[in-house]
């Protein structure tokens, strides 16, 4: 925070705690003038203060304020504030891309004449690299280590960039490889729940919110903490100063009563949640929990439930600070000095949960009895299909023949692997993952994971060989407990050693299955099954060799790895046979919940964190010994490079922003359904030698075995437009009965890549425009759904609903947005793809005005559409005009230079 607003409604107060003092703008003092606001939701009290510290009668005003405080007449409001978060959160695969436009920026503002020192995070930013890390191998004891070596070996040019900026930039810390996870980092150790800065000779105190790279920065929700998940662009721009405008929110209230049965864990929980505010619709809104199973639901519990906010389609999935998170904090190791700012801070700003608050005002309210939690699944192929455990096999047998493609006659072919003595066929499982930020975050069933594996280990149970099992714990505190519980030895000896601290099987990392088994599926088109302890489930997510991925629990993952199969209904069959011939059922090696209670009340502690945090920054003798070049405001791009280039975004650039024109003559470069995810449009995953970034990296003289994945390219924006729209299972109805990036070319009606595709129409001077259905762009944050999109020459997307990061990220690249009318779809319109489309009247753009789609079909009929410009704010307009929100701020900061 550089500085404060002016004041004018006179909240400024001051706090002391142990005897130093703390500036603060009190919500109390502001409900003299604007009206009473005690029983606002939390999460919006967060967005009142961020407007009282800021008000400056510019920017920030006085009747944003009244605004915020004005939502109580209906919990509900049509008004815009702006939010500038405390501080930003990235991880690698994000922040690579962020580090290089900044770069980029740098070289951009000498072309306006000026300072390259300008460029610089003007609020704190932690980048964790914890996204690069793949299970190439797993269940050995040298595991990690291996891992490591491969993955400086694959990522030394990426980690020495990163070194780079972190020498370059101020305000721009690194956590290397090795660490954890961001968001249990985050959660952890860099989270304080109550900021603190020093302007001058006074320190002011406010609310620890954030923009995190990441969709699952909602994790720190749990913990009291506001943020959430934002493109690259959009955290690039909070992170040069610039306040981002937010409609005031809808806050539906979640209520918690109860206690959570036996047998039943946070997962089981969390997916009970998704599911249920998924059906009742949240996107683009808070989730704010609240209710008496409060008072004992652990901090791990809630991070839990907050991680998952993307699933369930929320911007945030909120908990307020009240004693137990003041527990959490001393466990695991903040100052407590600290701890009690946090109480006094909160409990002035009546932002301090107890048992007797008073229960906010919601725009709408649900309730869950977390007594009523069974153990549950999600999937096949999305968070929010939970299924209870005991019907997941019946469930799967029935998908079989549906979603999943298999002919009745089929469903019960077995074939023999090569090389092995056994057999596989559909439901197999060939992944069993203890891995992701929503789980290894929670000591509950980490513990009881540890437990089901002594107890099957035991009895002489052990996973089936055709499962690649693995754990990737999201911090080595984890490993802390693990190995002073005498669990991490139970966990190796079925496999589950640790192969890597970070963002593994969850992202698409899952590395290599065995050469025969892939035959054995990919020749027989078997639907081999992942079952991981994680939040993302999309398909073509987890591997391209696995078709149906379940979420489940750190115990149960254990607990499939032995059965070895989807289709039988684990509750009621054998997992496997004793040592003593017994038949082993999956009642015999579950934990009860005194057992895992018992166990984390001895092996957790607070020392474990205070030294294992202690050395976060050091990172492993392979960052050390990186070599970086030291002294340059610039960076030195090497032209040579696969992974970082200079991106093209600022070519040419001028003061003044060149106005693009109406949209004339667009041709369609795809038509996609419903569900579109930011999985299907941006790249992740593996690249294929016959795919157009396999093209460009053999023609760089990259060996295949070197390819790495897309995330670790995302550095070089031409890797990353060649893999936009290429996802093995996108399907553009184009081109019927296809699936992968495929699109054809009009007139000529040719087929080709949706690379090639755009390419032509780039050379003919044509712009281009996607169709999409129902929630278009949904899942991760990632910014390069965007940035592809616009590079590869589309200026409009047209759907039935877009989730919300992916619709700002595309404004904040310069692409148009446009909603259909409700009742109206590509299908009502019939459209095929040979369309041309023309939209005027963007010289007179404004917030959510509706344009027209003047569509000419191939045999010379016209149709006029009216759609929504989802353009809505006045600052987007902005972002629009220019070009982009990076040129936007880039030619103010050239103008104030």
């Amino acid at each position: 925070m550089k500085s404060v607003g002016q004041d004018n409604l006179g909240t400024r107060k001051t706090l002391d705690v142990e005897g130093k003092t703390y500036h603060y703008f009190s919500i109390p003092e502001a409900a003299k003038q604007i009206g009473d606001v005690s029983r606002l939701p939390v999460s919006l009290k967060v967005l009142l203060e961020n407007v009282l510290r800021f008000e400056d009668n510019r920017s920030y005003k006085i009747e944003d304020a009244r605004s915020v405080a004005g939502w109580l007449e209906t919990g509900q409001s049509v008004r815009e504030v702006p939010f500038k978060p405390a501080r930003i959160l990235m991880q690698d695969f994000t922040g690579v891309p962020g580090v290089v436009d900044l770069a980029a920026m740098r070289d951009g503002i000498t072309l306006l004449n000026g300072d390259p020192q300008k460029v610089n995070p003007l609020v704190p930013v932690d980048l964790v690299i914890d996204h690069s890390v793949m299970v190439d191998v797993s269940g050995t004891p040298d595991a990690l280590q291996r891992n490591v070596e491969i993955e400086f070996e694959r990522n030394g040019e990426r980690y020495a960039f990163l070194r780079w900026g972190q020498e370059a930039f101020e305000n721009f810390s690194v956590v290397p490889p090795g660490a954890g996870i961001c968001h249990q980092v985050n959660l952890e150790y860099i989270a304080q729940a109550v900021w603190t800065a020093t302007i001058g000779d006074e320190t002011f105190a406010y609310p620890d919110t954030l923009y995190g790279t990441d969709s699952h920065t909602t994790m720190v929700n749990g913990m009291g903490v506001l943020g959430w998940g934002v493109g690259g662009i959009e955290a690039e721009a909070a992170m040069l100063g610039q306040p981002i405008a937010m409609l005031i929110p809808d806050v539906i209230g979640f209520k918690l009563t109860g206690r959570m049965p036996e047998g039943a864990t946070a997962t089981d929980l969390v997916l009970t949640v998704t599911q249920m505010l998924r059906k009742k619709g949240v996107v683009g809104k808070f989730v704010e929990f609240y209710g008496p199973a409060l008072d004992t639901l652990p901090v791990a519990d809630r991070a839990t439930i907050g991680n998952m906010a993307p699933e369930y389609g929320a911007t945030c999935g909120f908990f307020p600070v009240d004693a137990l998170t003041l527990e959490y904090l001393h466990q695991t190791g903040r100052d407590e000095h600290r701890i009690k700012l946090v109480e006094a801070y909160l409990k002035a700003q009546g932002m301090f949960r107890e048992s007797d608050t008073p229960d906010p005002v919601f725009t709408d309210t649900l309730e869950l009895d977390l007594s009523t939690v069974e153990p549950s699944l999600a999937g096949p192929k999305r968070p929010q299909d939970r299924v209870v455990l005991k019907n997941a096999a019946t469930s799967f047998n029935t998908e079989m023949t549906k979603s999943l493609g298999v002919p009745a006659n089929d469903v019960d072919k077995k074939i023999a692997v090569a090389g092995t003595n056994y057999e596989i066929g559909h439901g197999d499982v060939v992944i069993a993952a203890i891995t992701s930020c929503t789980n290894t975050s929670n000591p509950a069933v980490l513990i009881a994971a540890g437990l089901v594996a002594r107890k099957a280990r035991a009895l002489g149970l052990t996973p089936k060989p055709w499962v690649k099992t693995s754990l990737a714990p999201g911090s080595q505190v984890v490993t802390e407990y693990l190995d002073k519980a005498g669990l991490s030895e139970d966990l190796d000896a079925l496999g589950f050693n640790t192969v890597g601290y970070g963002c593994t099987t969850c992202i698409g990392n899952s590395g290599p299955i065995a050469d025969n088994l892939v035959d054995a599926i990919e020749n027989n088109q078997l639907v081999a099954v992942s079952v991981l302890s994680g939040n993302r489930n999309f398909e073509g997510r987890i591997s391209p060799n696995v078709r149906a991925n379940y979420l489940a629990s750190p115990p149960l993952v254990v607990a499939y790895s032995i059965l070895g199969t989807i289709r039988e209904d684990i509750t009621t069959v054998p997992l496997g046979t004793s040592s003593e011939g017994k038949p082993v059922y999956l009642k015999d090696i579950w934990p009860t919940n005194k057992e895992i209670a018992d166990l984390m009340a001895t092996s957790i502690n607070r020392q474990q964190f205070i030294e294992r945090y202690a050395l976060v920054s050091k990172g492993t003798p392979e960052w050390q010994a990186l070599q970086v070049a030291t002294g340059s405001e610039t960076f030195k791009w090497d032209s040579g490079s696969t992974y970082v280039q200079n991106p093209p975004y600022f070519e040419g650039i001028t003061m003044e922003p060149v106005d693009k024109g109406d949209i004339l003559g667009a041709r369609v470069l795809a038509l996609l359904g419903d569900n579109i995810t930011t999985d299907h449009i941006s790249p992740a995953g593996s690249i294929k030698k016959s795919s157009p970034a396999g093209a460009y990296l053999s023609e760089h003289q990259v060996a295949q075995k070197d390819f790495n994945s897309y995330g670790s390219r995302r550095g070089n924006h031409e890797v990353m437009m060649r893999g936009t729209f290429a996802n093995i299972r996108i399907k553009n109805e184009m081109v019927p009965g296809v699936e992968g990036g495929i699109s054809k070319h009009y007139p000529d009606g040719e087929q080709g890549a949706i690379y090639d595709v755009a390419e032509r129409y780039k050379a003919e001077g044509v712009p281009l425009i996607v169709f999409g259905g129902k929630e278009y762009g949904m899942g991760s944050s990632r910014d390069w759904a965007a940035k592809g999109t616009v590079l590869l020459g589309i200026r409009a997307v047209v759907a039935e609903t877009f989730e919300r990061i992916h619709r700002s990220n595309l404004v904040g690249m310069g692409v148009l947005p446009l909603l259909f009318n409700e009742g109206t779809t590509r299908e009502t319109l019939e459209l095929v793809g040979d369309e041309l489309i023309d939209i005027v009247g963007l010289d007179k753009l404004s917030p959510r005005m509706t344009l027209t789609l003047a569509i000419t079909r191939a045999d010379g009929s016209k149709l006029d559409v009216p759609v929504i410009c989802r353009v809505d704010t006045v600052d987007e307009v902005e972002y629009y005009r220019h070009g982009g929100i990076l040129q936007y701020v880039l030619r103010g900061m050239a103008k104030a230079a």
